[in-house]
Protein backbone atom coordinates (compact mmCIF):
# COMPACT_ATOMS: atom_id res chain seq x y z
CA UNK A 1 0.00 0.00 0.00
CA UNK A 2 1.24 3.44 -0.90
CA UNK A 3 0.14 6.73 0.54
CA UNK A 4 -2.12 8.98 -1.48
CA UNK A 5 -0.81 11.36 -4.10
CA UNK A 6 -1.24 15.09 -3.43
CA UNK A 7 -4.65 15.53 -5.07
CA UNK A 8 -5.84 12.14 -3.83
CA UNK A 9 -5.02 13.22 -0.28
CA UNK A 10 -6.88 16.52 -0.72
CA UNK A 11 -9.96 14.76 -2.09
CA UNK A 12 -9.96 12.09 0.62
CA UNK A 13 -9.58 14.74 3.34
CA UNK A 14 -12.54 16.63 1.89
CA UNK A 15 -14.63 13.46 1.74
CA UNK A 16 -13.74 12.46 5.30
CA UNK A 17 -14.55 15.96 6.57
CA UNK A 18 -17.98 16.19 4.93
CA UNK A 19 -21.22 16.09 6.90
CA UNK A 20 -22.98 14.19 4.11
CA UNK A 21 -22.62 10.50 3.32
CA UNK A 22 -22.04 10.77 -0.44
CA UNK A 23 -20.58 13.38 -2.79
CA UNK A 24 -20.49 13.95 -6.53
CA UNK A 25 -17.48 15.01 -8.56
CA UNK A 26 -19.27 18.29 -9.29
CA UNK A 27 -19.73 19.06 -5.59
CA UNK A 28 -16.05 18.49 -4.83
CA UNK A 29 -14.92 20.31 -7.98
CA UNK A 30 -17.04 23.38 -7.13
CA UNK A 31 -15.51 23.44 -3.65
CA UNK A 32 -11.92 23.04 -4.85
CA UNK A 33 -12.28 25.48 -7.76
CA UNK A 34 -12.76 28.36 -5.32
CA UNK A 35 -9.30 27.65 -3.88
CA UNK A 36 -7.19 26.48 -6.82
CA UNK A 37 -7.01 26.34 -10.58
CA UNK A 38 -8.20 22.80 -11.33
CA UNK A 39 -10.09 21.11 -14.14
CA UNK A 40 -13.31 19.19 -13.58
CA UNK A 41 -11.86 16.25 -15.51
CA UNK A 42 -8.85 16.16 -13.17
CA UNK A 43 -11.12 15.79 -10.14
CA UNK A 44 -13.25 13.22 -11.99
CA UNK A 45 -10.30 11.06 -13.08
CA UNK A 46 -8.70 11.23 -9.62
CA UNK A 47 -11.93 10.12 -7.97
CA UNK A 48 -12.25 7.33 -10.52
CA UNK A 49 -8.68 6.25 -9.72
CA UNK A 50 -9.48 6.23 -5.99
CA UNK A 51 -12.52 4.09 -6.79
CA UNK A 52 -10.46 1.62 -8.85
CA UNK A 53 -7.90 1.42 -6.01
CA UNK A 54 -10.71 0.59 -3.57
CA UNK A 55 -10.58 3.77 -1.48
CA UNK A 56 -13.94 5.06 -2.75
CA UNK A 57 -17.22 3.29 -3.43
CA UNK A 58 -19.79 4.76 -5.79
CA UNK A 59 -23.31 4.41 -7.08
CA UNK A 60 -25.06 5.89 -10.09
CA UNK A 61 -27.17 8.97 -9.49
CA UNK A 62 -28.65 9.92 -12.86
CA UNK A 63 -25.77 10.62 -15.22
CA UNK A 64 -23.26 11.08 -12.39
CA UNK A 65 -21.86 8.97 -9.58
CA UNK A 66 -22.09 9.58 -5.86
CA UNK A 67 -18.89 8.62 -4.03
CA UNK A 68 -18.02 7.81 -0.42
CA UNK A 69 -14.87 6.57 1.35
CA UNK A 70 -14.58 2.84 2.01
CA UNK A 71 -12.43 3.39 5.11
CA UNK A 72 -12.22 6.06 7.77
CA UNK A 73 -9.26 8.41 8.04
CA UNK A 74 -8.17 6.50 11.14
CA UNK A 75 -8.34 3.12 9.38
CA UNK A 76 -6.25 4.51 6.54
CA UNK A 77 -3.68 5.90 8.98
CA UNK A 78 -3.52 2.56 10.79
CA UNK A 79 -2.86 0.77 7.49
CA UNK A 80 0.00 3.16 6.72
CA UNK A 81 1.44 2.63 10.20
CA UNK A 82 1.17 -1.14 9.84
CA UNK A 83 2.90 -1.04 6.48
CA UNK A 84 5.67 1.20 7.83
CA UNK A 85 6.15 -1.21 10.71
CA UNK A 86 6.52 -4.10 8.27
CA UNK A 87 9.06 -2.48 5.95
CA UNK A 88 10.99 -0.32 8.41
CA UNK A 89 13.51 -2.85 9.68
CA UNK A 90 13.20 -4.47 13.08
CA UNK A 91 9.65 -3.78 14.24
CA UNK A 92 10.64 -3.63 17.93
CA UNK A 93 13.11 -0.82 17.16
CA UNK A 94 10.65 0.99 14.91
CA UNK A 95 8.07 0.91 17.71
CA UNK A 96 10.66 2.09 20.23
CA UNK A 97 11.62 5.10 18.08
CA UNK A 98 7.94 5.87 17.50
CA UNK A 99 7.01 5.74 21.19
CA UNK A 100 10.01 7.93 22.08
CA UNK A 101 8.62 10.68 19.84
CA UNK A 102 4.94 10.80 20.87
CA UNK A 103 3.49 13.19 23.43
CA UNK A 104 2.34 12.16 26.90
CA UNK A 105 -1.30 12.40 25.76
CA UNK A 106 -0.58 10.22 22.73
CA UNK A 107 1.28 7.78 24.97
CA UNK A 108 -1.72 7.57 27.32
CA UNK A 109 -4.00 6.94 24.33
CA UNK A 110 -1.66 4.22 23.07
CA UNK A 111 -1.57 2.57 26.50
CA UNK A 112 -5.40 2.61 26.68
CA UNK A 113 -5.66 1.14 23.16
CA UNK A 114 -3.22 -1.64 24.06
CA UNK A 115 -5.28 -2.48 27.17
CA UNK A 116 -8.49 -2.65 25.09
CA UNK A 117 -6.87 -4.93 22.51
CA UNK A 118 -5.36 -7.16 25.20
CA UNK A 119 -8.78 -7.48 26.87
CA UNK A 120 -10.50 -8.38 23.58
CA UNK A 121 -7.86 -10.97 22.76
CA UNK A 122 -8.13 -12.53 26.21
CA UNK A 123 -11.92 -12.70 25.93
CA UNK A 124 -11.69 -14.22 22.43
CA UNK A 125 -9.43 -17.08 23.49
Amino acid sequence: MRGFGDLEAVLMDRLWDRDVDTTTVRELFDELATERDIAYTTVMSTMDNLHRKGWLARERAGRAYRYWPTVTREEYSARLMHEALGVGGRSDLVLNFFVDRISEDEFAGLRAALRRVATRRTEAS
